[in-house]
């Protein structure tokens, strides 16, 4: 996809060969074998928790109608099919680098059609900017003393608004993952904004905000300050993950970091081009 001499692919880290040093399915800390094994825990922990909560709301609560128009669920959502998109591919590489202990192994993105290799590439940085932002926003701005007052608030509030930062730091510091490029933070503003969007559209149809800070008649004057604050949140955000990010990679380049086969995964060339 090109625009005179501008690449969108590689601009936004879809090079060509894709992953040439595996970042995507190691770890610069275990083996691809246990990194495929967290990934598909959080997967499956994440999809239960999904289940779960939409489960209880509508067959308790009778608020199902309120499950999918909110952030929170969303940014979940996107964590679920991110761990289990990146659990299969790890799990497919680290079979694959079991039986071949002579040659670095393929893994099927790799060979997967470009878009493809780019929506990986966005949905991994969502993932790991989107949970910090909701915590964020979440314990300073929504919390009230109704978070803990029940099992179920206490641990679906644990499970979407604090475990939801820990798979995402997971993500930052415990795999090779590249830092997300520059060009990635207008996609991530891009989404707030169709999210924004989505709201407002939400009470057009069902009559509620889902959030109240969204509400002009009682944020009044407050609202454009919320809505830039949470922009300027997310570039924040954005920064300090991929500043994190490129440090790890660059900690993990000073110390032998074995992998299945004793390998060592050299991800600073990637950082260095973000």
């Amino acid at each position: 996809m090109r625009f005179i001499n501008f690449d969108l692919y590689e601009s936004l880290g879809a090079s060509q060969p894709f992953d040439a040093n595996r970042a995507f399915v190691t770890s610069p800390w275990f083996s691809s074998t246990i990194l495929a094994t967290i990934r598909g825990t959080i997967a499956a922990y994440t999809l239960v928790t999904l289940l779960f909560v939409l489960t209880w709301q509508t067959a308790v609560l009778h608020v199902s109608d309120g499950y999918f128009p909110y952030f929170t669920e969303l940014t979940q959502i996107g964590i679920c099919s991110y761990y289990w998109a990146s659990f299969t591919q790890t799990l497919v590489y680290a079979l694959r680098q079991r039986r071949s202990q002579k040659s670095t192994p393929e893994y099927p993105l790799q060979r997967w059609p470009r878009i493809l290799q780019l929506l990986h590439i966005m949905l991994e940085s969502t993932v790991v900017s989107y949970p910090i932002l909701v915590t964020v926003i979440f314990w300073s701005l929504l919390a009230t003393s109704t978070a803990f007052d029940t099992k179920f608030n206490a641990w679906s509030d644990v499970s979407l608004h604090i475990l939801n930062t820990a798979w995402s730091l997971f993500e930052i510091i415990g795999t090779n993952s590249p830092p997300p490029r520059w060009y990635m933070l207008p996609c991530i503003i891009v989404i707030l904004a169709l999210y924004l969007a989505l709201a407002y559209l939400v009470h057009a149809t069902q009559r509620f905000y889902t959030y109240s800070f969204l509400d002009p008649s009682s944020s009044h004057g407050l609202l454009a300050g919320y809505i830039v604050g949470i922009a300027v949140g997310a570039c924040i955000v954005f920064a300090l993950v991929k500043m994190v990010m490129w440090y790890r990679t660059r900690f993990a380049e000073k110390i032998l970091t074995a992998t299945d086969n004793g390998d060592l995964q050299r991800t600073q060339m990637q950082a260095e081009e973000c």
